[in-house]
């Protein structure tokens, strides 16, 4: 796919700054650039508003929202992002499906939620989950630090007769659990390479909990509990500044009619509700939602599945307050959060998702075959176990991979492929937006000044211009209307609400003894009809416009 920058490497804040710039002062009739929210650090949340001004205002056309690093880590997700955005515009103009695209739909990107944490985690070897902020620290146990200065925080393994691990027989690197009648032998624990920080209380070891414990994506109003159920969750929904920016923009632009919301990793597309089953939803909108997933599957190559039944292990105590939830369960709005690289896959032992925990001993295996197939395919970011002399434990072993871009993200090589299937998701995730049309306009004469206009306006989008039943049920849908205009009303009103016109979803069909048949045909298509007084030749124009649809105008010469 044609580009105007190179995605092997992940961007640091400034590339990602001097690259949306560029876009916009090179674009400047397809890209408009500005802030959503200042950090505390002093960075940019950027949004990028990409369309053809030319052929109608932004908020004006049917919208997909994209965004990626809620989470600070996972910066494949602003990569993805990025290429969607020059792929677009580098594009337009010479690719006829990407120029009739962006003449008829707008993309809201924004790259990076969270530039804050993202810089700290790709300058530091430190893991983070949003925010370099401190939040509910607690003092005490073993706290992640590069004790060899290798720029990596990898696995420390100390040596202890009560350890659970032990040295698999036959591969000297790899690590195995005891089995209840290993009583004689050499044991060992495993932490996280790091310092011992002094605590009170007995003497079995334990990991320090982060001080860096924000999670974003528990921030977000539908379904947020507080710390003590959802650790990370924040004081109150949308406390922080980032997520509260991202609730705003989208609250502004009632042209949203989809998101596609970037993380990592395993692989998978998921769908809401997450905080109910998907038989609970409204069986219109989940056809929906599995039919443009299957998209996401064919493009992606991940498995899709619904939050709740599927991904949550546990639906009592179920994890919530996540955006693409926010964005369905109190907006109506179809939404997917992508999670981007999936090397267990391709280490050989996939994940089975089917909502229920998984045995301990198989994912142990599959840790070791990714353990091996980094090493095979990743070797830069492998070190053998080596021997270290700790400040609290003396002799202990550092060693293993580097977890943030073997696992969380994927080895700089393998990122391009990721970013480009994302972005051929992200163009017909837009294409299946809804799209109002004037079909056609008529007139009748029914005396020397008087006519009667009759406009059959339509929807050519797969959504209907509601998007879901449950925006119907929220009551955020807003009716299509209809307007006539250059000649004076005689009956009815110059603008008509008309309810919402159905997408191609609707449409039933099957197969009876062989035969194909359309069963109930979609009402995607409604019948306007005005008297109007005007001199002959008199210009009348019919605009039909919806807020998730977009707006289509037709003129007749009476």
């Amino acid at each position: 796919m044609k580009t105007t920058f190179k995605y092997d490497h992940y961007y640091l804040y400034d590339e990602v700054k001097r690259n949306l710039e560029y876009f916009a002062a090179t674009y400047p009739k397809l890209v408009s650039l500005g802030v959503n929210v200042v950090t505390e650090e002093g960075r940019n949340q950027y949004v990028v508003t990409v369309t053809n001004t030319e052929t109608g205002a932004a908020d004006k056309k049917p919208a997909l929202y994209i965004d990626g690093n809620i989470h600070a880590g996972e910066v494949t997700s602003t990569m993805c992002a990025m290429h969607t955005i020059d792929y677009l515009v580098t594009n337009y103009g010479s690719d006829a499906e990407v120029t009739k695209l962006l003449d008829t739909k707008t993309f809201y990107v924004i790259p990076r939620v969270t530039p804050d944490g993202s810089e700290k985690y790709l300058t530091s070897p430190y893991m983070l989950r949003s925010a370099p902020r401190p939040y509910l620290t607690e003092k005490g146990g073993i706290k992640d630090e590069d004790l060899d200065d290798d720029g990596v925080i990898r696995m420390m393994r100390i040596k202890t007769p009560y350890g659970a691990w032990k040295i698999d027989d036959t591969v000297e690197s790899k690590m195995v659990l005891r089995d209840p009648s290993d009583v004689d032998g050499e044991f060992y624990d495993i932490f996280a390479e790091g310092i011992l920080e002094p605590y009170d209380g007995d003497e079995n070891l334990k990991a320090k909990k982060a001080d860096w414990g924000l999670d974003f994506n528990r921030n977000f109003p539908l379904g947020w509990f507080p710390d003590a159920r959802q650790p990370g969750a924040g004081k109150y929904p949308l406390s922080n500044p980032e997520t509260k920016a991202l609730v705003d923009f989208a609250l502004a632009h009632n042209n949203i009619g989809g998101a596609a919301i970037g993380h990592t990793s395993g692989g998978m597309l998921l769908y809401p509700p997450g905080t109910r089953p998907e038989k609970s939803a409204p069986s219109l909108d989940m056809k929906c939602m599995r039919a443009i997933a299957k998209m996401g599957e064919e493009e992606l190559g991940y498995k899709a599945m619904n939050i709740f039944d599927s991904f949550m292990t546990d639906q009592e105590h179920y994890d919530s307050g996540a955006f693409d939830d926010w964005f369905y369960q109190s907006q109506g709005i179809p939404a997917y959060t992508m999670e981007f690289w999936d090397v267990a896959s391709k280490a050989g032992v996939p994940r089975t998702w089917d909502g229920k925990p998984e045995d301990p001993m198989l994912a142990l295996k599959r840790y070791n075959a990714i353990m091996a197939w980094v090493k095979e395919n990743a070797p830069e970011s492998y070190v053998e176990w080596h021997s270290f002399e700790h400040p609290t434990f003396g002799k202990v072993e550092i060693g293993g991979f580097n977890f943030k871009f073997t696992c969380q993200n994927p080895p700089e090589k393998y990122l391009l492929a990721e970013c480009e299937h994302d972005t051929k998701f992200n163009i017909r995730f837009a294409k299946a937006l809804p799209s109002v049309v004037v079909e056609t306009v008529t007139s009748k004469k029914v005396t020397d000044t008087v006519y009667e206009v009759s406009a059959i306006v339509g929807n050519r989008g797969y959504l209907p211009t509601n998007l879901t039943e449950e925006a119907n049920t929220l009551k955020t849908s807003t009716p299509v209307k209809v307007s006539v205009a250059g000649a004076k009303v005689l009956n009815g009103k110059e603008i008509e609400s008309i309810g919402n016109l159905d997408g191609f979803s609707a449409t039933v069909t099957g197969a009876f003894y062989g035969n194909l048949q359309t069963i109930t045909a979609a009402k995607a298509k409604k019948k306007v009809t005005w008297l109007v007084e005007a001199d002959a030749g008199t210009a009348v124009s019919v605009k039909v416009e919806s807020d998730k649809a977009g707006f289509a105008e037709k003129q007749i010469t009476l």
